[in-house]
């Protein structure tokens, strides 16, 4: 058995039993009804951008498979709302149309993934089956809404692997397709509450232009390059016949070649056994493609990928960007791109060993970079508040003074993640934003979007930005209190909220004297953590929403991305 094939029976048996297994011996009682239950739905995909092959018939990179994890809270009358699981509630994901029209509930006819699958992966799937046994929602055996796998260890339920593709019921590419993703009452599966999320897909994926014949990589006088007049398979061809002619291989006589085959990946490591068979001996795929391609040099000597290079030199060339808007959240609406992060490309294919605290576990420092692990974190650019943050020589700070522009220090070329010393807004130990849950154990991602997508979305009208408006009423990370919290059950000095916040638009809290008042009179460095050591207000006391406080001072008035300090209202203490 194919581990493909061996992972697909896996997800079907969890499919079927998953939602049992927690409650088996567990206390019954009785049953409370739909009508007792007031929850919200916070959702999001994992990555803000998965990316497909557009066609599979020469070799493939990535099929269609896409993720989104989602929790469900209820509001209740104490200060703690609870994060339910599935003994009553279940959750379901559909299609839903957005604002411009586009609906995608289907992926047949709109990839040749199916007539290539089983020469790829070794696994003959039903037509429109994933390769974890999810389906679009039209196209599965019992078509409508598709139920979600619970984990009771996050207190989530996934969609691990839709099969969803950038081409839309009405043949338009549309990258940013929504989804709605509804909690229901499990007895009668009936709707409680929904959220719709982006669940994005691109097959801007291209080499076309260094393989494309005549194009740098497709000069060689000994090799017959392709004349096929589709450019997408033209320029496969030719990577397969450079690779043939440099290794010796005959990958044009077994076709489809799945590159993750030789070259490990651990994207497609589904099973997490790491490098297998034919892998073992080769580099990594991300070495092959980022480290081989970094140090290459055209006739003149110069990098063919510039180091240090843009993303439109270096990573847009290949990955969605150019076209299709792979980082397009708030670190890309603040000038930082790929590089920031990540590093050049050298950095990113392991060719120079991490540094003490590189690696997400400590595990792998002083070792090559391992491809979806090793990764820039939070903390390395959001690196403490007002008060306490990283400085000084090596760091490159932004112009708020307290973040960082950069993920690693200068003159390092592995780009090894900086560690912060205040974890105020730090993932969990040894996780990757995307794994890490925070205040009341909600996903980060569930309160501030998708890794490369995080909320805002600068285009005000984007879909990503729709999830974080249905939640809040406005746009951005998900700050307000009453999204899951009934109102007044908070105490107005709390500095619980999620990196230690206040309660945000609770007037007993701007108003009363027992609130923010009271509260700087016993704990000033709690409210220069944020607004500041001179209390004017910092990029992180920044209103999320057009507001008006009613004061004993009077009405003010502020606007959104507006830095609040005391002397909107009243002088400093």
């Amino acid at each position: 058995m194919s581990l493909f094939a061996l992972v697909l029976a896996t997800s079907a048996l969890q499919a079927t039993v998953g939602s049992t297994v927690a409650h088996q011996g567990g206390p019954t009682h009785q049953p409370p009804t739909p009508k007792d239950f007031r929850v919200e739905v916070l959702a999001a995909n994992d990555l803000g951008m998965h990316c497909m092959d557009r066609e599979f018939s020469i070799f493939s990179i990535l099929p269609p498979f896409n993720v989104v994890r989602a929790q469900v809270v209820q509001p209740t009358d104490t200060s703690k709302p609870k994060l339910l699981d599935d003994q009553w509630i279940e959750v379901t994901y559909q299609p839903v149309t957005d604002p411009n029209g586009s609906r995608n509930s289907t992926s047949l006819g709109k990839t040749d993934f199916w007539q290539n699958v089983l020469g790829l992966f070794g696994v003959a799937l039903p037509q429109g089956m994933g390769l974890t046994g999810l389906y679009m929602p039209a196209e599965a055996p019992t078509p409508g809404p598709q139920p979600m796998t619970y984990d009771a260890a996050t207190k989530s339920w996934t969609a691990f692997g839709i099969p969803i593709t950038p081409i839309d019921d009405a043949g338009q590419t549309n990258p940013y397709p929504l989804l709605r993703i509804v909690a229901r009452w499990k007895a009668s599966h009936q709707p409680l509450a929904y959220l719709d999320v982006v669940v994005p897909v691109a097959q801007e994926t291209d080499c076309s232009n260094c393989h494309a014949t005549g194009g740098i990589a497709a000069t060689k006088p000994a090799v017959r390059w392709s004349n096929d007049p589709d450019l997408e398979r033209q320029t496969k061809f030719n990577v397969l016949k450079l690779h043939d002619f440099a290794q010796g291989t005959n990958l044009m006589g077994a076709q489809p070649v799945l590159c993750a085959s030789c070259h490990y990946s651990p994207a497609l490591d589904l099973s997490g056994s790491g490098p297998q068979g034919s892998q073992i001996g080769h580099v990594t795929f991300s070495a092959a493609m980022h480290e081989y391609h970094g140090e290459l040099v055209d006739g003149q000597g110069t990098p063919v990928f510039p180091h240090n290079g843009t993303a439109d030199q270096t990573c847009y060339q290949c990955h969605p960007g150019a076209i299709t808007q792979c980082a397009r959240g708030a670190m890309k609406t603040g000038g930082m791109e790929c590089l920031s992060c990540h590093g050049d490309m050298l950095a990113v294919g392991g060719k120079f060993p991490l540094l003490p605290g590189g690696s997400i576990d400590g595990t792998n420092d002083g070792k090559p970079r391992r491809p979806w692990m090793d990764l820039p974190r939070c903390q390395s650019c959001h690196t403490g508040d007002a008060v306490s943050h990283l400085s000084g020589t090596g760091y490159v700070l932004a112009a708020d003074g307290i973040r960082l522009k950069q993920a690693y220090k200068t003159a390092d070329n592995s780009a090894s993640a900086i560690l912060a010393t205040n974890k105020r807004f730090a993932e969990n130990t040894n996780k990757l934003y995307r794994f890490s849950a925070g205040h009341g154990n909600l996903s980060c991602e569930n309160c501030h979007g998708s890794t490369h997508a995080e909320w805002p979305n600068a285009n005000a009208l984007a879909n990503d930005n729709i999830a974080a408006t249905q939640l809040q009423g406005h746009s951005g990370v998900v700050i307000e209190c009453s999204t899951c919290h009934l109102p007044n059950t908070l105490f107005p000095q709390t500095l619980l909220g999620p990196h230690g916040m206040h309660v945000v638009a609770d007037p007993r809290f701007y108003f009363d004297e027992d609130g923010h008042e009271d509260l700087y009179e016993h704990n000033p460095s709690a409210c220069k953590s944020c607004h500041g050591t001179n209390l004017n207000g910092t990029a992180l006391s920044r209103a999320a929403a057009n507001r008006t406080f009613v004061t004993s001072e009077g009405t003010f008035h502020v606007t959104k991305g507006q830095a609040i300090g005391c002397t909107l209202c009243h002088d400093k203490p």
